[in-house]
């Protein structure tokens, strides 16, 4: 049975906050949690904004809140653009850290106390498993995008060299996109 919205959503919170805790105390892993906080970060944002809150607007009579949270999530996220142009071992790196944990733990409380307990009055199950299973399919595809375009930035050789190890049949001849499509696809067969 497919999850409802605000389990998904919750959880996806308590996920970040742990990779939270672990960007301001693992120091010299932070530009790879980095590069997944804002994976998470964003797909989360698109999938709430975009399949999540017109129901809450609508359903809920929360315009203003939902208006509010989109808000909060841009707010956020101009933060963790500045944080990727820092250096993670630098002190304003740890004050950006603080101001962006600071506003998404502030969004959550908001959402977590008012906007989606107003959801789950104004909705039945069903229509949250609806939402959950839109949210999630949503979610991944911005995952698979981010991954996509994380991929486009490895070197042609590395690409090479992983999909030899993978046994992809005819790697020597592909260009740099076959390689990320046959990668791709191969990594999904495996699950």
């Amino acid at each position: 049975m497919a999850e409802d919205a605000i389990t998904l959503i919750t959880r996806d919170h308590r996920e970040m906050e742990k990779l939270f805790e672990r960007l301001k105390t693992e120091r010299d892993h932070r530009p790879q949690l980095l590069k997944k906080v804002e994976a998470m970060f964003l797909a989360h944002n698109r999938a709430e904004e975009e399949k999540v809150y017109p129901t809450i607007a609508e359903e809920a009579g929360e315009k203003e809140e939902v208006h509010h949270g989109a808000d909060e999530h841009h707010e956020a996220e101009e933060i963790l653009d500045q944080l990727k142009q820092t250096d993670s071992q630098s002190k304003q790196f740890d004050q950006l850290l603080e101001k962006f944990v600071s506003a998404v733990k502030h969004h959550v409380e908001e959402e977590e106390n008012e906007v989606l307990p107003a959801l789950k009055e104004a909705v039945d199950a069903s229509m949250l498993r609806q939402l959950g299973r839109a949210f999630d399919e949503r979610r991944a595809e911005e995952m698979r995008k981010h991954e996509e375009g994380s991929m486009q930035q490895i070197p042609k050789q590395r690409l090479y060299d992983e999909a030899k190890e993978l046994g992809i049949k005819g790697h020597s001849n592909m260009n740099k996109e076959e390689l990320v499509d046959a990668i791709k696809k191969e990594k999904a067969k495996r699950g």
